[in-house]
């Protein structure tokens, strides 16, 4: 059985700095417009040294929100294990056909606007 699937977000490597970026410290990474983007494209530019997978740094992810990410990444093959980035959001990485896809458990419901 398919999980439930909602779209959140593509996540493009990139190495072009952008003015608007946040930097992840714990990942060694920066992020950016995400929440500019009208279709959830958010920029990924990463340290030498970040502690990410290689297929993150280097293969566009695409990103969906469900209500049970144990179920979500049941039997799969795992290649970030659930974790919390930040406050009220697990995320957890699976391998899918050799691209990384995302999963993304708010702890809250959210609205429609993502």
């Amino acid at each position: 059985m398919k999980p439930a699937l909602k779209y959140h977000h593509i996540g493009i490597p990139t190495q072009v700095s952008r003015q608007d970026e946040e930097y992840l410290a714990d990942y060694k990474m920066y992020v950016s417009g995400f929440d500019d983007s009208p279709f959830g494209v958010e920029w990924m530019r990463f340290e030498d040294d970040s502690p990410l997978p290689d297929l993150v740094k280097s293969v566009p992810h695409v990103a969906f929100e469900v209500s049970d990410l144990a179920a979500a990444i049941a039997g799969r093959q795992i290649l970030i294990a659930p974790n919390s980035p930040s406050e009220g959001v697990t995320v957890a990485f699976i391998v899918e056909d050799g691209a990384p896809i995302e999963f993304l458990q708010f702890s809250e419901p959210r609205g429609s606007e993502g």
